[in-house]
């Protein structure tokens, strides 16, 4: 990494003091609406929040203020290079490593900006470096890689797994089933989901799936993975047994929108096929339905964009998409963008909720979300850790 790169990335500001917040509507994450309270928040933590209308540092009157949002899945490096072409960075670049963490460091700014404040990025080679650097952006959980079928026997499934949690990686990302560009059908044996699932519990671990199919999303439940991501022909089976292990689901709409909007800027490259573009367009109706089925289920679902390039940013459109298309109550929503994903990431004493002693992230949007969730992509103010990085100008 070169010195310009930290300089421009690196986030140059003196520790938080103590700021007090004036809100006359908050959503606090976990169901409830407050009114009229103010936020005491000191060393990056709530301090209090209490009735009371005395001086504040930020007077959020008029805005509704909500926990930092949370998207359980990203892709932080992917973007498009000079090309307005698909560039994930990593090996098969036509770029330096410094153009690829300049690019992902944009993606990071840019998703701090739409209000998250927390993201589990599910593999890009930038990783570590976003989080362990300072870059001015969301906090970051990474999986490093993954795994799937070709990494070889379970014993090698069970190496990588080590390799890479002595990488630094936070969760563990594995391919049970093909894309959605490829029918969706399994593609681990049962064998190689045990060994991934299993070696990441054995390593304090979580273990996060891409499962399309209900034979590939079930294998690894019962292997003790903790998430499924996608889930786009999941069955009512299933779905019962993932509320019966406490497991959460992940479905996604923005990144299938987001590729039907950006075609020209995939198709051609690996399975980004006419096929593939055809598949993905067809499965938008059965995100919906899906998301209806896990809500009847009671399965604990979390926010999740599968953000690539060209959603960096507007995470916030999932929200719209999950209430509008999928049904899914507006609080149910924010709930699982906030303390229902924290939850899912093993941090929700941490962050999630606004309540004394949890990490001070948060945002106020204009509007009110439970009457037009739009209101999520207006974001005024942001705060990260104490530190304001977002602001409304009045």
């Amino acid at each position: 990494m070169t010195k310009l790169f930290v300089c421009c990335v690196l986030a140059g500001s003196l520790p938080a003091q103590t700021i007090v917040l004036r809100t006359s509507t908050l959503i606090d994450g976990k169901g409830h609406v407050l009114k009229n309270k103010q936020i005491t928040i000191a060393g990056g933590r709530i301090q209090s929040v209490s009735d009371g209308q005395g001086k504040a540092a930020y007077d959020l009157t008029g805005f509704t203020v909500l926990p930092g949002f949370i998207d359980t899945h990203v892709h932080m490096g992917w973007h498009f290079n000079k090309e307005d072409r698909l560039d994930q960075g990593g090996p098969g670049s036509k770029e330096s490593a410094q153009e690829a963490a300049l690019y992902a460091s944009k993606n990071m700014y840019a998703t701090l900006m739409g209000g998250f404040t927390t993201v589990q990025s599910l593999g890009s080679p930038v990783d570590v470096l976003l989080r362990d650097t300072g870059v001015v952006g969301p906090r970051l959980l990474t999986s490093v890689g993954s795994v799937n079928e070709t990494t070889g026997t379970p014993e090698d499934i069970r190496a990588a797994v080590r390799k890479f949690k002595s990488e630094g990686a936070d969760v563990i990302k594995l391919f049970a089933t093909k894309s959605i560009r490829d029918g969706g059908a399994q593609s681990m044996s049962d064998a190689q989901i045990q060994a991934a699932c299993g070696e990441a519990k054995a390593l304090g671990l979580r273990g996060v799936v891409h499962a399309h199919a209900s034979d590939g999303a079930a294998a690894a439940i019962r292997a003790g993975c903790t998430a499924i991501e996608h889930g786009t022909f999941i069955d009512d089976k299933t779905f019962d047994l993932m509320a019966a292990r406490g497991v959460f689901f992940d479905p996604n709409f923005l990144v299938l929108h987001n590729y039907l909007d950006n075609k020209p800027k995939f198709l051609g490259i690996g399975n980004y096929t006419e096929e593939g573009f055809a598949s993905m367009e067809k499965a938008l109706p059965l995100v919906a339905q899906e998301i209806r089925k896990a809500t009847a289920h009671k399965v604990k679902i979390v926010l999740g964009t599968d953000a690539v390039a060209g959603a960096h940013g507007r995470n916030a459109e999932e929200f719209v998409y999950r209430v509008k298309d999928g049904g899914q109550d507006p609080m149910a929503a924010i709930n699982s963008a906030t303390s229902v994903a924290a939850e899912s990431l093993g941090l929700g004493s941490k962050i999630g909720w606004i309540a004394a002693g949890m990490e001070a992230d948060l945002v106020a949007v204009e509007g009110n979300p439970l009457e037009d969730i739009t209101a999520l992509r207006r974001v005024v103010f942001v705060m990260r850790g104490g530190k304001v990085y977002k602001s409304p100008a009045r």
